[in-house]
């Protein structure tokens, strides 16, 4: 295998507001190896039907290449920023691409949903409950949220939808 493949690695780029077709483009152009996972789904409007592609995460793209090459990256058109985690790009798997490749190439219709790790605190971010804090906790495979009232030692939770969370 080639060591220049070796050093290559996915990172993800956040672009602007659909502009996920426009930057991957641009990309391509630049010679960058990218993946955008797009969906297909039957839209139905009052007069007509339509098969309409859209991103699996929107304002997401995912591109190939060495870390010291994300300047260039960066630099594209419509490419917001690239993500990081505590300073240092982050690096997607390439297990993680290859699994959203074969769900998408094998039929499947894969949900973006957010990624919450039990115990974690969230906000919710609307509906009745907008601006409770609390904890993300399982139960029966459900989603719940925990509401903790320390004084008394007694605990509160409410099974939610997980996009009406946010992380705190």
């Amino acid at each position: 295998m080639d060591s220049q493949q070796d050093h290559k690695k996915w990172i993800a780029v956040y672009t602007k507001p659909r502009h996920e077709k426009t930057v991957e483009n641009e990309l391509l152009k630049k010679g960058f190896e990218v993946y955008l996972p797009i969906l297909k789904e039957r839209r139905k409007w009052s007069d007509r039907k339509k098969w309409v592609e859209f991103p699996l995460f929107r304002s997401y793209i995912f591109v190939r290449t060495e870390i010291k090459n994300s300047l260039f990256v960066l630099q594209t058109m419509g490419v917001v920023k690239v993500i990081k985690f505590g300073g240092e790009v982050a690096v997607i798997q390439n297990d993680s691409i290859r699994a959203i490749k074969l769900m998408i190439e094998g039929g499947y219709m894969p949900e973006a949903i957010d990624y919450f790790v039990k115990g974690e605190t969230v906000e919710v971010k609307s509906g009745p409950l907008k601006g409770l804090i609390g904890e993300v906790i399982r139960v029966d495979n459900s989603d719940r949220l925990l509401v903790r009232v320390d004084a008394i030692q007694h605990s509160v939770s409410v099974q939610i939808d997980r996009g009406f969370l946010k992380s705190v």
